[in-house]
């Protein structure tokens, strides 16, 4: 079989790592195995970070709802139980807007969820 060498190929791949590993710390950032390594873990870590992203939001707003509901009187689950029956689709980051926001906004929210709610009980 023929000698291959790499040439530019090789060249390419290692200006690619060292490009993405810029500012890394030390050895990470200048050498190419330390650097490749470094790489492929801050893309796990990037990967994993997105998805926890939007757990974390989703948690915020759920935070920000519940506190806006017990200052008016109402349990978060029964406040989104009530906007199920009561047929409001909106979604938790809109909720939780309007509950900083738009006090006044909620608080008609809250009235519809409480009447579904109460009729839904008896």
């Amino acid at each position: 079989m023929p000698r291959v060498k790499r040439g530019t190929h090789r060249r390419d791949y290692r200006r690619k790592t060292l490009r993405r590993a810029k500012g890394f710390f030390l050895t990470k950032s200048k050498l190419n195995r330390a650097a490749q390594e470094a790489v492929e873990k801050a893309l796990r870590y990037g990967y994993v970070g997105r998805r926890l992203k939007k757990r974390n939001f989703r948690s915020l707003w759920i935070v920000r709802i519940n506190a806006a509901c017990r200052e008016v009187g109402i349990s978060y689950s029964k406040f989104i139980n009530g906007l199920k029956r009561a047929g409001v689709e909106l979604n938790r980051k809109v909720l939780a807007d309007i509950a900083v926001n738009d006090s006044t906004g909620f608080a008609t929210l809250v009235n519809r969820a409480k009447e579904a709610h109460q009729s839904q009980v008896q």
